[in-house]
């Protein structure tokens, strides 16, 4: 009797289309909140081990832990964060004020500067167009543009969108309560739910976690703490800005082979030739040994070999995220790499499964090797080159 399952019924097919059509329209609903869903989402993973102990202590109220363990995120991330942006926004409102006064004067840095320079550097700087204020900040200006371009249109966004702000913000916070307190049962809901096989299933959900773990604590931990430390170091040694200085440190650390040296090479070049010789030495000795070390000390302790993704692609999908998700795009980008990655290594190993359980088949007229003797078999295979007879049979006898 045939076995074969019957064919698909028009019902079948309705259904599942109408199962495409619904999920899409609900992707739709959630795309305004998009970002705030997926801080929400690396919260409650990056908190999940001390909900977890909190949990331990008072087994019988998970509700209260999950709470506890909110208010400990808000003490500890949240209040920082805005305590933060209130400072910088400060600190960048008053060098404005001091820029629009004519108290800092560009113009006249930059003729400091060339005079202070040496000789021979002049005809280096009229081979770029460097010779003039009005050029350099031009070229300045295009040189930095795409690399603040997310910024500011994340600074208007803000600005423009106070309430939604707000209101992104509050979703992000009531969702990693719930994530919190049901999020080991939500997961395994959505295994089960998720059309794939288990293996392959458990293992990006897998990925997924362990990147989003690796991306915040080796990438936006070392970046405040370099941050941090380059802003005290300016600050010690004078310089203007010293907290808009370090938070844009601890941004350029987050982009592989950039680095904070972009903002502090530039400075300790300027003291260098303005004569602040000391301050100078200074500033680049920390740069080395102390703001550039933290990243290669910290990120193998908080890190260690999880991503197992080389820099350069690192590099590549972070400004890609950064390019169409914004800020989110820093942890987005490197998720999705580490995603393809594993997607196609769980591809390689099914393949490599397939290609093992394939029977190998042989001729059955093929006699077995040991009962045919060393000359009947050379005189077959002279036999089937010359292509002019059939190989006969075995013969019965040595």
């Amino acid at each position: 009797m045939d076995a074969s399952p019957p064919p698909r019924k028009i019902e079948d097919h309705a259904f599942l289309a109408l199962v495409i059509l619904i999920t899409v329209a609900f992707a739709f609903i959630l795309e305004p909140y998009f970002q705030a869903i997926l801080w929400g989402v690396i919260i409650a993973i990056l908190f999940q081990p001390v909900h977890r102990e909190i949990r331990d202590i008072m087994p019988r109220w998970p509700s209260a832990a999950a709470g506890l363990t909110l208010l400990l995120i808000i003490a500890l991330v949240i209040v920082p964060a805005l305590l933060l942006t209130i400072a910088l926004i400060q600190e960048a409102s008053v060098f404005y004020a001091r820029i629009q006064s004519g108290e800092i004067n560009f113009a006249q840095l930059f003729d400091d500067l060339r005079a202070s320079m040496p000789a021979w550097s002049e005809s280096w700087l009229q081979r770029y167009g460097l010779d003039n204020f009005n050029a350099a900040q031009e070229r300045l200006r295009e040189a930095a543009a795409d690399s603040f371009q997310f910024v500011a249109a994340q600074a208007v966004n803000i600005g423009q969108s106070a309430f939604s702000l707000f209101i992104a913000f509050t979703v992000m916070l009531y969702l990693t309560y719930f994530l919190l307190r049901d999020g080991e049962t939500l997961m395994e809901s959505v295994i089960k739910r998720t059309p794939l096989r288990d293996g392959p299933r458990r293992e990006l959900l897998r990925q997924f976690v362990l990147v989003i773990r690796a991306t915040v604590k080796g990438s936006i931990i070392v970046a405040i703490v370099q941050g941090f430390i380059g802003g005290v170091v300016f600050w010690l040694l004078g310089v203007e800005g010293a907290l808009l200085w370090g938070v844009m440190m601890g941004f350029f650390s987050l982009l592989p082979a950039v680095g904070t040296g972009i903002v502090w090479v530039p400075v300790a070049v300027y003291l260098l030739v303005s004569g602040a010789l000391a301050q100078a030495l200074i500033l680049i000795f920390c740069g080395i040994f102390v703001i550039g070390m933290v990243d290669n000390l910290l990120r193998p302790i908080l890190v260690g070999r999880d991503t197992r993704m080389p820099d350069y692609l690192v590099l590549i999908t972070t400004l890609g995220g950064l390019q169409l998700f914004g800020f989110s795009g820093l942890v987005i980008g490197p998720v999705i790499a580490a995603l393809f990655i594993a997607t196609w290594n769980i591809v390689a190993g099914m393949r490599g499964q397939d290609e093992a359980a394939l029977p190998i088949t042989e001729p059955d007229d093929l006699p077995d090797a040991a009962s045919v003797p060393v000359g009947e078999v050379e005189a077959r295979l002279r036999t089937d080159a010359a292509g002019t007879q059939k190989p006969a049979s075995s013969p019965q006898g040595g």
